[in-house]
């Protein structure tokens, strides 16, 4: 598997939102940023395509899945490193290939489908449809949200990912998340926290410039 595909190792919990467009991924993920104090890795695609759209009046094609895969692991790998125990990913690589299947007849690039099978999360989040569609530049097909949302079942459990399903209001999604992530927490040790880092930075800073009495120097 290419590097630029592979996820850095880093003792964090992982959480995917997964699920079919305008199904209130990204109002989750937010929240649950919000709720675990730490931070949130948006969708890449979006920003890529969105410039695509602007610049050539052209929506996503079967060759813009590997430059976008590839920029979604840099941004996780990048936005990993300053969470706070656990990183929430509005999307992830099995996301992406599961459109690549469904949009274009199959088709999935052999190093997207090895990223994909060999990254690792705690939990996906599935979204269920019961949210309403909002319009926008790059979203198409609302009278196949059901198909797709079947689409992206089937790879949860073809992959043998770790699930639950959520439907709901806002806070209903929320509380039925945080149930079953608290637990995960509680059953790591030692996690990554930037916080902590931070503060182990801060002290390596102030040992190193104290005096024999251990005060800092003044000049």
């Amino acid at each position: 598997m290419e590097k630029e595909l592979k996820q850095d190792p880093i003792n964090i919990v992982k959480v995917v939102l997964f699920g079919p467009e305008s199904s209130g991924k990204t109002t989750l993920s937010r929240h649950l940023a919000r709720y675990y104090h730490t931070v949130w890795a948006p969708e890449f695609a979006r920003e890529y395509l969105q410039e695509k759209w602007n610049n050539e009046r052209k929506t996503c094609e079967k060759e813009d899945l590997l430059p976008i895969a590839i920029g979604q692991m840099k941004l996780e790998n990048s936005l990993a490193k300053k969470a706070d125990k656990i990183l929430i990913c509005d999307t992830d690589l099995l996301e992406t290939k599961v459109y690549s299947e469904e949009f274009y007849g199959g088709f999935v690039d052999e190093r997207l489908n090895e990223a994909a099978s060999e990254n690792q999360y705690d939990l996906y989040l599935l979204t269920y449809i019961d949210t309403p569609w909002e319009e926008d530049d790059l979203r198409d097909r609302p009278e196949l949200r059901l198909e797709m949302f079947n689409a992206f079942k089937k790879s949860l459990i073809d992959n043998n990912r770790p699930y639950i399903l959520l439907k709901g209001d806002k806070e209903t999604r929320l509380r039925n998340a945080t149930e079953v992530i608290d637990k995960i927490i509680a059953n790591k040790n030692d996690l990554h926290s930037f916080s902590d880092s931070l503060q182990d930075v801060d002290m390596h800073f102030m040992h190193q410039n104290t005096g024999d009495f251990g005060t800092p120097f003044e000049y």
